[in-house]
C-alpha cells in the first residue's frame, strides 16, 4: 500500500528547504510537480511535425515531418514515464490528485465530443439540405453498412465488454483476468483498425470526390485515429499490468483508458447508425 503522506511530506520538505528551514509537517495532499523540460521539448517537436506536414503537402519532402513525428513519440514516452514514476513508485498521486485527474479526463472527453459534434453537424447539414436535392450525391456508391461496418460494430462492442472484464478483474485483485481482458481488448482494437484500413482501400470514392466523401472520411477517419490512440493507451496499460503497477485501490491510468475506450465505442455507434446506415439513403452500395 502506497504511503499517501510521503508525497505531501516530500513536497513540504522541498518547500521548506527553499526557505531555509529544511523540515516541516505535511501541509497539503497536492502534488507540486518538479520543473520538467518535456513541455517545451514537446512544443518544439509538435512544431517540427506541423512544419514538416506543410512542407510535405507542398512537395518539400518528408524528412522534417518524420523527424517531428519521432520527436513527438519520444517526448510522449519520456513524459509519461515520469508520470508513471510519480504515480506508482513515488506515491505523488494521492486521492486528491486522482480526483483532479478524473476531472481532467472527463473534460478532455467532453472536448472530444465537441470535435465529433462538428463533424456530425457538417454531415447532417450536407445530407438534409443537399445542393442538388439528392443524397448521397449522384455517382456515389456508399459502403454496405451490414458488411464490414457491422462487423466492426460487433468488434468494438465486444472490446467494450473485455475492457470492463479487465477492470473488474483488477478490482477483485485477479491479475490473470486483468491481463487476459486487456490482451483481448488490444487485439480487438488492432482488428478494427485493420478492417477499416481494408475498407478504405476498397472504397468506391475518394476524399476529393465531393461533400459525401469529405464528411465521411473526416468523421470515420478521425474516429479511426481515436481507435489507434486508444489501442496504444490500452497496450501501455497491458504492459503496466504485467509489471504489477495497478492495485485495486490505485489504478487511474487503467480507468482513464477504459473511459476513453467506451467513448470510442459510443461514437462508433452514432457513426454506424447516422453515416453508414441512415446516410446511405436509397443509394445502392458499392459492389466488391
Amino acid at each position: 500500500m502506497t504511503d499517501t503522506h510521503a508525497p505531501a511530506h516530500a513536497a513540504a520538505h522541498g518547500h521548506d528547504a527553499v526557505h531555509g528551514s529544511g523540515h516541516g509537517a505535511p501541509k497539503h495532499p497536492y502534488h507540486l510537480v518538479d520543473p520538467s523540460p518535456w513541455p517545451i521539448v514537446g512544443a518544439i517537436a509538435a512544431g517540427l511535425l506541423a512544419l514538416g506536414g506543410l512542407l510535405y503537402m507542398h512537395g518539400g519532402g518528408w524528412i522534417v515531418m518524420v523527424i517531428g513525428f519521432l520527436a513527438v513519440l519520444v517526448t510522449m514516452a519520456v513524459w509519461w514515464r515520469d508520470v508513471i514514476r510519480e504515480a506508482t513508485f513515488q506515491g505523488f498521486h494521492t486521492p486528491v490528485v486522482q480526483l483532479g485527474l478524473r476531472y481532467g479526463m472527463a473534460l478532455f472527453i467532453a472536448s472530444e465530443v465537441m470535435f465529433f459534434s462538428a463533424f456530425f453537424w457538417a454531415f447532417f447539414t450536407a445530407s438534409l439540405y443537399p445542393i442538388d436535392g439528392v443524397w448521397p450525391p449522384k455517382g456515389i456508391h456508399p459502403f454496405d453498412p451490414w458488411a464490414l461496418p457491422f462487423l466492426n460494430t460487433l468488434i468494438l462492442l465486444l472490446s467494450g465488454t473485455t475492457v470492463t472484464w479487465a477492470h473488474h478483474s483488477l478490482l477483485e485483485n485477479n491479475q490473470k483476468g486483468l491481463v487476459q481482458g486487456l490482451t483481448i481488448t488490444v487485439l480487438l482494437g488492432l482488428s478494427f483498425t485493420a478492417i477499416q484500413a481494408y475498407e478504405y482501400a476498397h472504397a468506391a470514392f475518394k476524399f476529393t470526390d465531393g461533400i459525401y466523401p469529405s464528411t465521411f472520411f473526416m468523421a470515420t477517419g478521425f474516429h479511426g485515429f481515436h481507435v489507434i490512440v486508444g489501442t496504444i493507451f490500452l497496450a501501455v496499460c497491458l504492459w503496466r499490468a504485467t509489471q504489477g503497477h495497478f492495485k485495486p485501490d490505485h489504478h487511474f491510468g487503467l480507468e482513464a483508458a477504459a473511459w476513453y475506450w467506451h467513448f470510442v465505442d459510443v461514437v462508433w455507434l452514432f457513426l454506424f447508425v447516422c453515416i453508414y446506415w441512415w446516410g446511405m439513403g436509397n443509394a445502392l452500395p458499392a459492389a466488391h
